[in-house]
């Protein structure tokens, strides 16, 4: 290995260069849709630039063709390349190969690909930069520990099989299905500190979220209710009777299977 070729592994120099001045090879085997080139293009856009393209010393692309496209697209005027004037010309037109090829070799670990998709769909992350088709992410999405998805036009949304409330004892006494004693000692502190009502409104709103909600017990009152009060309670995302409805009405994230409305963690 030669000096400037150690010098690339050990730190490799990343430089901005304008995106006119680049220049495709023209023998480049390897092919870029135009649905692929949006990816790119929509990845670059969520987490920024975080491949640089591989450039010999005269400017010509030797890895990186779709990025350059991608930038083109986003109107970009610069873009980091790695300058690999250290390479032959032959070595260059096999790293053209070589670069897209090795990837291609890489595998996946399945059962940890479905359950990451299935994790950032339950997130409400777009799946759509992630690369994979409609189709893929469908079957990705299936059947991932007990939850079944359907893919809905270009949205990815999860119907849950919910718990069916049916009355098992005694309606729970209001007490018994949430606590707001720090809430309330928090708004004490709030009504007797000196700031600004806009702050006190905020900070008031910050102290509902120490309330603490038994779901074992609301779902049992929610059971010996009637539809209007059960209605109130569903909508207050207090129990789960519709998905779609759920993400329509922006409720947090549900997680390991509605473990909370199941009474294994009472105190969410």
């Amino acid at each position: 290995m030669n000096t400037k070729a150690r010098e690339m592994i050990e730190a490799p120099k990343i430089e901005q260069r304008s995106v006119a001045k680049l220049i495709p090879y023209a023998s480049n085997s390897r092919t870029h849709s135009d649905a692929q080139i949006a990816q790119i293009a929509a990845s670059i856009k969520e987490f920024g630039w975080t491949n640089p393209i591989l450039v010999s010393g005269d400017n010509s692309i030797i890895a990186g063709h779709g990025r350059l496209m991608a930038a083109r697209k986003l109107d970009m005027q610069e873009v980091p390349v790695i300058v690999l004037d250290h390479l032959s010309k032959a070595q260059q037109r096999a790293l053209v190969i070589a670069d897209n090829q090795l990837a291609l070799n890489a595998g996946w670990d399945t059962d940890m690909l479905k359950a990451e998709i299935a994790d950032l769909n339950l997130d409400g992350f777009n799946l759509d930069i992630l690369g994979f088709s409609d189709a893929e992410l469908k079957e990705f999405l299936d059947d991932i520990d007990g939850v079944t998805n359907s893919l809905d036009g270009d949205k990815y949304t999860t119907k849950i099989t919910v718990p069916i409330y049916e009355i098992k004892g005694d309606k729970p006494e209001l007490s018994a299905i949430f606590d707001r004693s720090k809430t309330k000692a928090l708004l004490e502190e709030i009504s007797a500190a000196d700031v600004p009502s806009d702050i006190a409104e905020f900070l008031i709103a910050a102290a509902e979220r120490h309330t603490k909600f038994n779901y074992e017990n609301i779902a049992e009152f929610y059971a010996h209710a009637d539809e209007p009060l059960r209605k109130l309670i569903r909508n207050s995302a207090l129990v789960i009777i519709d998905y779609h409805q759920a993400i329509e009405h922006g409720y947090v994230r549900l997680t390991q299977d509605l473990m909370e409305l199941s009474g294994e963690n009472e105190d969410v």
